[in-house]
């Protein structure tokens, strides 16, 4: 008899997977559109520079105003959708990041000097950001009640994202080379088709309450970081790192593949792709070995910074192309790798009345990277390109340091499967 219901049991949990399928294409694809609306625009910063006659640390900026903006709102958004609710937070900030893309275009499109109103644009688009990519975490750790469910989701999530890096370039060089500000135009229009998608098909959680009152919260939140404090900042501190280290490395690829090595246009979106590629794959299979396995999520960390600091440091080495796509390609992977891994632990490991505002605060450390990236590279590339590599290579190997002491899988909380407890 026990073994019928055990049966029944995995048959019903297989179905919920199935049965929500299409709300996870829906929810993945706002990490994919929020990718787009940033990454898509790193390929084409070159062609920026002379269209608006700006310098590499200013074009820097439109990527970077969009991720400090998110960084300083994501928080809120967080408390607000523990509050509130995940859709209603995700849906009016889609909208809020489509009229900031409608607002660059604009300027790109009718103005003599549309620099700063571009930016003021980027800003929008930030703020609309903030609520909507870091909502998704604690929403795919509220559809399911397995783990496993919660960290295979979890990395077609993230590589829904790492995908949304892959296709940035190869469609930001198509797009700009009909019109250079076309990337901003098809910002709005792919989050109207988000916004859709996830008003129709993302359903409220059944056992779906308001969050507590803001007193409450803000008890609720002290608690958590007071049991995990340890745990939880070097996650936080391992996330930040990571995509500083990817967009550092992509701003220097994209000039340097045409200023050193006159690749153009699409050309150069596909060579950008290769990497991200990797990437993609690496944080797709992540997700699916991972499961509920806390200790593999720490190794797998571990190893994928450890290939990422390795592979910048060897960046000195040589200046041949095939030689810097190689190692690129190898960063691409340990970054890809440790991804799915982070957001699963926090997930998994924090109750559902705070989890919005944790996963923010993860959210918001990893825009600090996005942000850090771009203009501190396009600073070295006109001092000492070698102190920068020695830099990424030196984060990567405190990040690692990080991992393997800080990040101690409690097997026996492990074995009881309860995410009300973090097994951390």
């Amino acid at each position: 008899m026990e073994h019928v219901n055990n049966t029944l049991k995995n048959d019903a949990n297989q179905d919920e997977m199935r049965d929500k399928r299409w709300a996870i294409v829906s929810i993945a694809s706002i990490p994919l559109i929020m990718t787009l609306g940033n990454s898509m625009l790193i390929p084409i910063l070159p062609v920026m520079e002379k269209k608006l006659d700006i310098s590499k640390v200013q074009s820097s900026l439109i990527i970077t105003v969009y991720s400090i903006v998110a960084i300083f709102l994501i928080p809120i958004a967080g408390y607000l959708s523990d509050r509130f609710g995940r859709k209603v937070v995700i849906i009016p900030s889609l909208i809020l990041a489509g009229i900031g893309g409608v607002i660059s275009a604009w300027a790109a499109w009718k103005m003599g000097s549309p620099y700063s109103v571009i930016l003021f644009g980027r800003i929008l688009q930030g703020a609309g950001a903030a609520g909507a990519a870091p909502i998704v975490l604690p929403l795919v750790g509220d559809m399911f009640r397995r783990d496993k469910d919660v960290s295979a989701t979890l990395g077609v999530i993230e590589t829904s994202n790492t995908f949304g890096k892959v296709l940035s370039p190869i469609l930001g060089s198509f797009l700009a080379g009909f019109i250079w500000f076309l990337p901003f135009v098809s910002i709005p229009i792919f989050c109207l088709i988000s916004v859709i998608a996830i008003f129709f098909l993302v359903k409220k959680p059944r056992n779906d309450k308001k969050g507590p009152d803001f007193k409450t919260f803000i008890k609720n939140t002290k608690e958590v970081f007071q049991q995990h404090s340890r745990w939880l900042f070097a996650v936080f501190v391992i996330g930040a790192i990571l995509m500083f280290v990817l967009f550092a490395v992509l701003f220097y690829l994209s000039s340097v593949l045409e200023d050193t090595y006159n690749f153009h246009g699409v050309k150069k979106g596909f060579i950008l792709a290769i990497p991200l590629a990797c990437l993609c794959l690496a944080s797709f299979i992540a997700g699916k070995k991972i499961k509920d396995n806390m200790v593999l999520m720490k190794w797998i960390t571990f190893i994928g910074l450890v290939l990422a600091g390795a592979s910048v440091l060897a960046v000195s080495i040589s200046d041949q192309f095939i030689y810097l796509t190689v190692v690129f390609l190898i960063c691409g992977i340990g970054i890809g790798a440790g991804l799915p891994c982070l957001d699963a632990l926090i997930t998994q490991s924090i109750e559902k009345n705070v989890r919005g505002t944790i996963t923010s605060f993860y959210s918001s450390m990893r825009y600090i990277g996005v942000a850090a990236g771009p203009p501190v590279m396009a600073y070295f590339m006109k001092n000492n390109l070698m102190i920068m590599f020695i830099i990424l290579a030196v984060c990567c190997l405190i990040a690692a340091v990080m991992a393997f002491v800080s990040i101690k899988p409690n097997k026996e909380n492990e074995q009881e499967k309860n995410p009300a407890h973090s097994p951390i």
